[in-house]
């Protein structure tokens, strides 16, 4: 029996799973609350186990073939229709994914859930155009053909999850894949309402299935289930070693987003007031953020009039209630995330690192957290090598382009980097020696559909994006045809 949907606000949403074309509901459930306000519980979702990801891979193994039969074109027209409706439902899915994890409103109805419809036109349009690579040697022709992989699971974080399950999703359905996804359940609503769009867009059962739950459970199992072949995840270096562990049992391949540290390096020739500005946006969405560059590495020449910049800039920020449009800077996740983040800035304080500003909760009853800049005592405190995921960022200083470069490589992670120089050639320098999968210079955030997305080191494996995304969703096979062999 499913269970009836909920008000969201105004906004009719199911808290049940959804498996084989229908919701599906659990004998347990998990609460949601919205940290705009924690007294207010949003729903009490259905919390599966191995029981639904039994269901949920089983359909999706079902759904397969006649899934991969299809063509590229037939596929792209349900994942066209799809990403019609999402544009249809824009500013009905954004109330709820601001309600259920506090990104702002106006961003998610303008830049945010949007990009989820145009991740399944992208990829529906790849893979429609895709061109296999042919060549001749050694008396034969050769053609590479990409196979649909199999059922794939796709675990996906609790910060903009609509557009991150699109995403990965996206690509997986185009490449003729069937998926079970599985969202995280500190902010699971908006998934949810994706799912309605999955029906009435018209996709076969099982082709796509949504299972909610606790990681431990549900998502352990999914991850461990040997008829899966494919798996995805964003989240936490922790988790994903785990996920690793379960994929390499069954030999899946799997691609993991592991978060970041990202340097943020401003050289003395730069339009500071810009960089300081751009700064001060590392503090959007309380921080949480992946990409963010949280280390700012300064030169020393400029130090004190950049910092100048940067706290004038950030006092702009507005902290408040993330539906008004004055708001800047929205509260942060849930409880156990507040006193996370504050753990840090409590560590470094009693470390004796610096505390330039910020640092404290905003009230002990909301979860706002000040932006906050800290100065650590060295590279090797806490606060710089460990990912804070909090409006917490960190201020050194180098004296020259080689120990900014040691200083930017000098964690383990590697997702991203930022550089404000007016100079190009060093530019093209710095790009070639830091470790990151993306690297952004005199900009940030400015993301093309056909660029590899992904991390090095403790950042994670594997590369997202354009014909990246499609080919790690395939098996690639080789066709070879001696030369002269006739038509039949």
């Amino acid at each position: 029996m499913n269970t009836p949907r909920v008000d969201v606000d105004g906004v009719s949403v199911s808290p049940d799973h959804y498996v084989n074309g229908h919701r599906v509901a659990s004998s347990r459930t998990f609460e949601d609350r919205s940290p705009l306000d924690w007294t207010w519980k949003l729903a009490e979702v259905a919390r599966g186990g191995a029981l639904e990801a039994d269901l949920a891979v089983a359909a999706a193994v079902a759904a397969f073939p006649a899934w991969a039969a299809l063509s590229p074109e037939a596929r792209g027209e349900y994942l066209d229709r799809l990403a019609d409706l999402i544009d249809r439902d824009v500013e009905r899915i954004a109330h709820v994914e601001c309600l259920d994890m506090a990104m702002l409103e106006e961003s998610l109805r303008l830049r945010v859930i949007g990009r989820g419809a145009r991740n399944f036109r992208a990829y529906a349009e790849l893979a429609r155009t895709y061109e296999s690579r042919s060549w001749s040697s050694n008396g034969t022709d050769n053609t590479v053909l990409r196979m649909p992989a199999g059922p794939t699971v796709v675990i996906t974080p609790w910060n903009a999850p609509f557009m991150l399950s699109t995403w990965k999703c996206a690509p997986a359905l185009a490449a003729g894949n069937t998926v079970v996804l599985k969202p995280a359940e500190w902010s699971p609503l908006s998934c949810s309402m994706l799912m309605d769009l999955v029906s009435e867009a018209g996709f076969p059962p099982g082709v796509f299935n949504l299972v909610q739950g606790l990681g431990a459970e549900v998502g352990a199992a999914l991850v461990s289930d040997p008829r899966v072949r494919r798996i995805s995840f964003t989240g936490s270096p922790e988790t994903g070693r785990l996920i690793g562990e379960a994929a390499a049992k069954n030999i899946v391949p799997f691609t993991a987003e592991l978060g970041g540290k990202g340097p943020f390096l401003v050289f003395a020739d730069a339009d500071l007031d810009a960089a300081a500005q751009k700064a001060a946006v590392m503090f959007d969405d309380g921080g949480q953020v992946c990409l963010a560059g949280t280390r700012l590495l300064v030169h020393s020449s400029v130090r004190d009039e950049f910092v100048a910049l940067f706290e004038a800039a950030t006092k702009q920020h507005v902290l408040g209630d993330s539906r008004e449009r004055a708001t800047t800077l929205s509260p942060l996740i849930h409880p156990e995330h507040v006193a996370r983040v504050d753990g840090f800035v409590t560590r470094a304080r009693e470390h004796g690192d610096t505390i330039l500003f910020g640092g404290q909760r905003v009230d002990h009853e909301g979860l706002w957290y000040e932006p906050t800049l800290v100065e650590p005592l060295s590279n090797d405190s806490e606060i710089v090598q460990r990912e804070v995921f909090g409006p917490v960022l960190t201020l050194q200083t180098f004296a020259n382009e080689s120990e900014a470069v040691e200083l930017a490589n000098s964690t383990q992670y590697g997702l991203s980097a930022i550089i404000y120089t007016s100079d190009e050639a060093r530019a093209e320098r710095l790009g070639r020696q830091l470790r990151a999968g993306t690297i952004w210079v005199n900009c940030f955030l400015i993301r093309d559909l056909s660029a590899p997305f992904g991390g090095t080191g403790i950042s994670g494996i594997g590369r997202e994006g354009g014909d990246y995304a499609l080919d790690f969703y395939s098996d690639l096979k080789t066709l070879q045809i001696k030369e002269g062999t006739t038509h039949g």
